[in-house]
């Protein structure tokens, strides 16, 4: 056989084994975030309990998405300057570092604390992985690699919750507290990760003469911080409340200050503004932000359907979703074989909004007495309708822009699609916090003159008197659900259904809205070249 060409014969190419081995600790990487994301799902009402934070464990996850949608354009920023690996490897680093303290937390501000460390590199590894395979391979050929990312998410929304329910469900492991190893099991993980990445991601870059923008690091911070903290805990303030408003003058006055920044900052800017003079670049991340509102919104809804109306386990929950996972799988190497065969990419994200569009009004038609089998068709077909949307999207910008711009381009792909999903949890979750009570009512007197709901209320004086005595239920905490005469839960668990009706109705308008701008999306050819090789072409002309 013979021996490969030495690289420097052909700059920016690298054979499929040698792709492959730096997709290695690639995939180690995304693997830490997505797992972290789906172990804690299942276990945080146990962690909250042990540190006795019950109340205030929305901090931890708010702590960890403040640090790591702040941190996610700054990674794409500073690795166009300094390199991917040397960001890579700060990512991990402080992803490991948050795990260790996050471990050994004493109490619930603390473990926000340790969380928020662990976003600042959480920032960093699922964006700037993207940006590393745009560098390495051609948009051509990209999908077919990417397809690989899929996968880990795919394994870590099936095995997250499994592995955090079995940990949270321990009293005590290897001399510490069973929940702890919710995080201390990143430690490794990381460790292998920090080994492959420091030995095989040998990335070429040249590196730029350029400021680091951190006025519009502070500026964005000023501006998006408190926009997230109230998009949390508005619910809980008032969304009209002086501390609400507080944080939306101040959000806002930080978010003016970043833009007359980066205009000021030019091709220095956190995020250039002439990367909006396209109008695919622009339209592209305006259907990022518009599809995390819908996606997030929808991944929010579907566990509570089926922990609290059809009283599934966090752990059973999480298995019971696997055909959405499915489907993003099967949908994503699909499309992705596809674009490589025959460079075209537009179609798919129309056919997956709209699929995922369907499946949302599709969901809003599910009820108390709507079987599992009917649900699970409906998850495949939303996870097929985001498969087909996830890949062309960051492929579509990451081919909008010059190999320069790679890692911001890519970075602000996620960036807008994290900010989408924050907004649509917290807009969602509102919307269903407000209509739920008085659902939860029309429910109960609707049956009020029913006799079984009668003799099931003389049964159980105790309820009857919670009913009757005006504090009404206490929907903070549904786990009285599991000991409920079924004739008395029922009215609850109609008003909760009908409630999650009308978000994900919502979500399919708001998800149509994408759908109909992506039709405005102009398809370029996909090149056949990889970043490095385009920059390697460049480099004559600039000298």
């Amino acid at each position: 056989m013979t021996a490969p060409a030495p690289e420097e014969a052909s700059p920016g190419v690298l054979s499929h084994r040698q792709i492959l081995t730096v997709l290695s600790g690639l995939m180690l990487g995304m693997l830490l975030a997505a797992l972290d994301q789906t172990i804690m799902a299942s276990a945080m009402k146990t962690i909250a309990d042990q540190l006795h934070g019950q109340t205030i464990q929305a901090w931890a996850t708010t702590a960890y998405l403040i640090t790591a949608t702040i941190s996610t354009p700054l990674y794409g920023k500073l690795s166009d300057i300094f390199g991917r690996k040397p960001m890579y490897l700060t990512a991990i680093s402080f992803f490991l570092l948050g795990s260790v303290l996050a471990g050994i937390a004493g109490s619930m501000y603390e473990l926000a604390a340790y969380r928020a460390v662990q976003g600042l590199g959480a920032g960093g590894l699922m964006s700037l992985a993207l940006a590393i395979i745009a560098d390495l391979v051609s948009p051509r050929e990209r999908s077919k690699y990417q397809s690989y990312f899929m996968g880990v998410w795919g394994l870590s929304s099936v095995a997250g919750p499994v592995v955090g329910g079995f940990f949270a469900g321990l009293d005590d492991f290897a001399g510490l507290e069973g929940w702890r190893w919710v995080f201390l099991l990143n430690v490794p993980i990381a460790l292998v990760t920090l080994v492959v990445v420091t030995k095989y991601l040998n990335v070429p870059h040249k590196p730029v003469p350029q400021k680091v923008d951190y006025w519009g690091a502070i500026a964005l911070t000023v501006g998006l911080v408190p926009l997230l903290i109230v998009a949390e805990q508005g619910r809980e303030w008032g969304w009209g409340s002086g501390q609400a408003v507080a944080m939306y003058a101040t959000g806002v006055v930080g978010l003016i200050w970043f833009v007359w920044n980066e205009r000021r900052m030019g091709d220095a800017a956190l995020l250039p503004l002439r990367l909006f003079q396209s109008q695919a670049f622009s339209l592209l991340n305006v259907v990022n932000f518009i599809m995390g509102v819908g996606m997030f919104g929808m991944m929010m809804s579907l566990p509570l359907y089926l922990q609290i109306v059809k009283g599934a386990s966090p752990t059973e929950s999480g298995l019971m979703t696997l055909p959405l996972t499915f489907g993003i799988l099967f949908a994503a190497i699909g499309s992705g074989r596809i674009i490589s065969r025959t460079g075209r990419y537009r179609i798919f994200p129309i056919i997956g909004l709209g699929l995922t569009a369907v499946s949302l009004f599709l969901f809003a038609q599910i009820g108390v007495d709507t079987t599992l089998t009917s649900s699970m068709l409906i998850m495949l077909l939303a996870g097929a309708g985001l498969g087909l949307c996830m890949q062309p999207l960051i492929l579509a910008i990451q081919n909008d822009v010059e190999p320069k711009d790679i890692g911001v381009a890519t970075s602000s792909a996620t960036f807008f699609r994290s900010i989408g999903g924050t907004v649509g949890t917290a807009v969602f979750l509102s919307i269903l916090f407000t209509v739920v009570g008085d659902r939860i009512s029309d429910a109960f007197a609707s049956v009020r003159t029913d006799p079984a709901f009668l003799a099931a209320l003389r049964e159980n004086p105790q309820f009857a008197g919670q009913l009757q005595g005006g504090n009404g239920i206490d929907l903070n905490n549904t786990a009285f659900l599991n000991d409920l005469h079924p004739t008395l839960a029922r009215p609850i668990l109609t008003g909760f259904s009908s409630s999650l009706d009308t978000v994900f109705l919502v979500g399919g308008f708001v998800v149509l809205v994408a759908f109909v701008l992506i039709w405005f999306l102009k398809e370029a050819p996909l090149s056949d070249k990889s970043g490095l090789q385009r920059m390697a072409e460049a480099e004559p002309a600039l000298a």
